[in-house]
This record gives structure tokens, C-alpha cells and sequence, in this order.
């Protein structure tokens, strides 16, 4: 099994199912000396972060966890949108957690 292989079998998890051949194919055109930066890099947890948005969301400490400064503010403030913002975090935080993850790594490598 390759290194890039490797990789992906241990941080899959992290990105959305639909972008995981596209992260494959962009790790595999890096340069060997770069793979290993990729091992520094931390990933949010999608089910870590579904359960910080059960019992903290609707303090909007799950949209500051992911850099939406703006978004967590804003479920500060309305009390997560009266409840009905959170409940519905509930359903769109992994993937939104997961997309946060790629964006990150498609920073690092460019």
C-alpha cells in the first residue's frame, strides 16, 4: 500500500464520500517530499463536532469550532435561531464539518 493510500485510509472519515477520489488523485500529483506535512495536519471530528453541536449549539460554539465566526455570533445571539437553528445544525453539521476539512486540506497542498 502506497503512502497516499495509507493516508487516506486513516483520514477518509474527515471529507465528504464525493470528494475523496478528487483528494486521491491531487495527493498522488504531490511530491513525494511533500506527504509527509500531511500527517501535521489536524482534522474536526464530524461526530465530535455533531456532539458538541447537541449540547453546545446553541451557543454556536460548533460554528465557531469550524472558523464561522459570523454564523456562531449570530446562533449566540438568537439562542441558536430559538432552538430551531440548532436542531437543524443538527443535521447539516457533519457535512459542513467535513467540507470545512477539505477546504483545509486543499490549502495546504495547494
Amino acid at each position: 500500500m502506497n503512502p497516499v493510500d495509507q493516508w487516506l485510509v486513516t483520514n477518509a472519515k474527515y471529507f465528504p464520500t464525493e470528494q475523496v477520489q478528487h483528494i486521491r488523485q491531487r495527493l498522488e500529483a504531490l511530491p513525494e517530499q511533500q506527504l509527509p506535512m500531511l500527517y501535521s495536519i489536524s482534522f474536526q471530528d464530524p461526530t465530535m463536532m455533531l456532539i458538541i453541536s447537541l449540547f453546545g449549539g446553541s451557543l454556536g460554539i460548533d460554528r465557531f469550532m469550524l472558523g464561522q465566526v459570523g454564523l456562531g455570533i449570530g446562533k449566540l445571539l438568537t439562542c441558536g435561531g430559538c432552538g430551531i437553528w440548532s436542531i437543524v445544525d443538527w443535521f447539516l453539521i457533519m457535512d459542513a464539518t467535513r467540507q470545512s476539512n477539505a477546504q483545509k486540506l486543499f490549502a495546504v497542498i495547494g
